[in-house]
């Protein structure tokens, strides 16, 4: 009688420390799953306050779009009249941001750029095919120039930050304008490569084009009139800078447009996560627990 109560009393130690192993790793795995629930909570904390923020500034952008938008419809209307010439040096002007969690708002004008520049058929300059692959290329915006520095980079002469960080200003417009005709670039015509905002959820690259000062004197339109070669050279830095500045709006619209789907779809994701990560933890618990009263009922009986 004794030895046989030794027996049973050595059996139950032994399935006692065989379970405790496993009891532990049980317990790190639960505390694994809560830490990481913890986590993915406050990431989908995080998304849903951003979400709002971009709600909010798409409002504030769209108003602002439609704005610099009359400035683009006064340019077309400037060089309806203007002899349209294929051939010259271009000068592209690449309108992005510094700003990243956004989608592929960058990478999409980097495309379009890469596309013209190669003179491919799906380039955004769909009637000129005459692109040369050396053309000067400016940059605004620290996220494409990364981009473009891997593909173009000797075709770099400016490139641009800090700008478009709030609403874009006609200001801004102008300065970048300035800078680029103080800069000695040279240029027969200048094309902004953006993005188009075709609807809240959707957006696509765009290019426009700009008549440089010769272009706009070689135009029999304008050799009507008896003009000044500085009030010519006035009218082409202020068309620039109004294609600068619509491109700017527009391309901001397309941004916080594409930060606001972003950040929902980052938030539904994290619910989702934490919807299979709690059924997770609630499993990993249950068994524990049934492993745990398991182990009484098996003690109790031995005894």
């Amino acid at each position: 009688m004794l030895a046989r109560q030794t027996l049973v009393r050595a059996a139950t130690r032994a399935s006692a420390a065989a379970a405790a192993p496993q009891q532990a790793r049980n317990m790190a795995t639960l505390r694994e799953i809560e830490l990481r629930l913890k986590s993915v909570r406050n990431i989908e904390k995080i998304t849903k306050s951003m979400k709002m923020i971009a709600s909010t500034k798409l409002a504030k952008a769209q108003r602002a779009m439609n704005a610099g938008k009359e400035y683009g419809l006064a340019n077309s209307e400037v060089f309806e009249h203007v002899t349209d010439t294929t051939g010259g040096t271009k000068l592209f002007i690449v309108v992005s941001s510094d700003k990243g969690l956004c989608g592929g708002i960058h990478s999409s004008v980097s495309k379009a750029t890469r596309r013209a520049l190669a003179n491919s058929p799906e380039s955004p300059l769909e009637h000129d095919k005459s692109v040369d692959p050396a053309s000067p290329l400016v940059v605004i915006g620290d996220k494409s120039k990364q981009q473009l520095l891997r593909a173009a980079g000797d075709n770099l002469r400016l490139t641009f930050n800090q700008i478009g960080r709030d609403i874009p200003t006609f200001a801004d417009a102008a300065a970048v304008a300035d800078l680029i005709i103080r800069s000695g670039v040279k240029y027969d015509s200048v094309v902004l490569i953006y993005n188009k905002f075709v609807s809240a959820i959707s957006y696509a690259p765009a290019a426009i084009q700009v008549k440089g000062e010769e272009a706009l004197k070689a135009s029999d339109a304008f050799k009507t009139y008896e003009n000044e070669d500085d009030a010519t050279k006035d009218l082409a830095e202020f068309s620039l800078a109004n294609a600068i500045f619509a491109a700017l709006t527009e391309g901001h619209a397309c941004e916080q447009s594409a930060r606001r789907n972003a950040m929902d779809s980052a938030s539904k994701n994290a619910t989702d996560m934490i919807a299979s990560l709690q059924m997770q933890y609630n499993r990993g618990r249950q068994a524990a627990i049934t492993n745990e009263l398991v182990d009484i009922i098996t003690g109790a009986s031995a005894l």
